[in-house]
């Protein structure tokens, strides 16, 4: 099994504390640097490339800033991650609106920034229009129906999903006759867009989603007679969430792309369209954590560890099982030699980080620190139980570190009710 090391010390860790309370997640803003500029020279050879990040990801806007200063545009897919967008700079072709049962609020600022606007469904051609307006460059999202199988790729992993059950995107026949209207609307420049798989650890997955969406753009050229002049390959691209997952070699992914477009567009005339992607996952995932002390022990039929943190901070395991690897900070060359349940304290049999998991021996007050948490980590969080959302920590370039969204307070929490008519005051001045 390969190692998962930490970006942050145990001594880095303690210092932090005392000024930001456990649970936090924290960011590497180095990290996130680093892979973006990996990301921008995999995909150097096509002019016009760009990284759209999912907001949906990590909507913090000191890490859109981030982002923004290396390039990214961001992909929004509710009124207010464009409102954020907008607050932190983005604005015009930056922003990429790709939203599905799309309120019309919603859509009119999408409109109003002059952001890409992604349709989801062949309806929301009229919808589009009668709303806001029909832009000069238009997207819309395919869906190929039935079962996405990429097969035994070179990592031995094998890509599966089911685009036929997916609420998303509309059929070749649709997207062809949504072109049309829209080129009668006014219309001059066209997208496609698809999201096939999800959390790939395949370098062949890019390449193949390419090859698809490459071929098809040609069909529907030429079937609606119109320009395509931007494919967006969305994301999909995933992280090794498990110490024995290979990682993916974005530089491959690059290449593999790149034959595909010399293989398919340049022959058909298409050289000049644009590649974009939204790999949200892949870009922020491995570099963030959420740092959680362990609080209490319990010995019954198994043996649990409780921390401060629960699924409110970090829902992945309880919603799906999903895997996030524990480091106990200090103690990663201890042997694991304890079975231990890794806990919450919600109100809920499936808060946990982890099961039967073999760990150092924990003590009361250890720090654990989960990892790859930078990617639908926080975002995710939720307030069940009473439970509040934690503060957002940055680890700087420089060593160190910035509070970027404080912990929720039980003010923030009662923010929204008028509790008048009880009596009695709740929430804090």
């Amino acid at each position: 099994m390969s190692e998962k090391i930490p970006f942050l010390t145990l001594a880095k860790a303690q210092e932090i504390v005392q000024d930001v309370p456990t649970p936090f997640h924290i960011y590497d803003e180095k990290g996130i640097r680093e892979n973006v500029r990996r990301i921008n020279k995999a995909f150097a050879w096509n002019k016009g490339f760009k990284e759209y990040f999912a907001v949906k990801a990590l909507p913090n806007p000191t890490i859109l800033r981030i982002l923004a200063e290396e390039g990214c545009g961001v992909d929004c897919s509710s009124l207010t991650e464009l409102m954020l967008s907008d607050a932190v700079g983005f604005g015009g072709d930056q922003i990429m609106f790709s939203s599905n049962m799309t309120p019309v609020e919603d859509m009119q600022l999408a409109y109003k920034m002059g952001a890409y606007i992604n349709l989801d469904d062949a309806t929301m051609v009229d919808f589009l229009e009668r709303v806001a307006g029909v832009p000069e460059t238009v997207f819309c999202r395919y869906n190929p129906g039935g079962t996405f199988t990429l097969g035994e790729s070179e990592e031995g992993f094998q890509v599966m999903d089911n685009p036929g059950e997916a609420k998303y995107g509309m059929t070749e026949a649709q997207m062809i006759e949504s072109f049309r209207r829209l080129a009668q609307k006014g219309a001059k420049h066209f997208g496609i867009h698809a999201f096939l798989a999800s959390n790939t650890i395949s370098n062949v997955y890019y390449p193949e989603l390419a090859g698809i969406l490459f071929t098809l753009a040609v069909r529907v050229a030429k079937a609606a007679n119109v320009h395509i002049s931007c494919i967006n390959l969305s994301g999909g691209v995933g992280i090794p969430y498990r110490p024995d997952q290979p990682e993916n070699d974005i530089a491959a992914i690059g290449e593999g792309v790149k034959e595909q477009f010399e293989k398919i567009l340049v022959p058909a005339g298409m050289g000049d369209v644009k590649i974009f992607s939204e790999m949200g996952r892949f870009t922020t995932g491995p570099y963030g954590a959420l740092i959680t002390t362990a609080i209490h022990e319990k010995h019954i039929y198994k043996e649990y560890i409780g921390v401060d943190a629960c699924a409110a901070n970090l829902m992945r395991p309880a919603i799906y099982g999903a895997y996030h690897h524990i480091t106990v900070l200090g103690k990663q060359y201890a042997a694991c030699d304890h079975k231990y349940d890794v806990v919450g304290g919600l109100c809920e049999n499936s808060d946990k980080f982890a099961i039967d998991r073999m760990l150092p021996k924990i003590d009361i007050g250890d720090i654990l620190y989960i990892h790859d948490t930078g990617a639908h980590g926080f975002s995710m969080g939720y307030n069940y139980n009473g439970k509040l959302r934690s503060a957002e920590v940055l680890l700087c370039a420089d060593g160190t570190h910035q509070l970027i969204r404080r912990a929720e307070t039980p003010h923030d929490y009662f923010a929204t009710l008028d509790m008048t008519p009880y009596g009695k005051k709740l929430s804090e001045d």
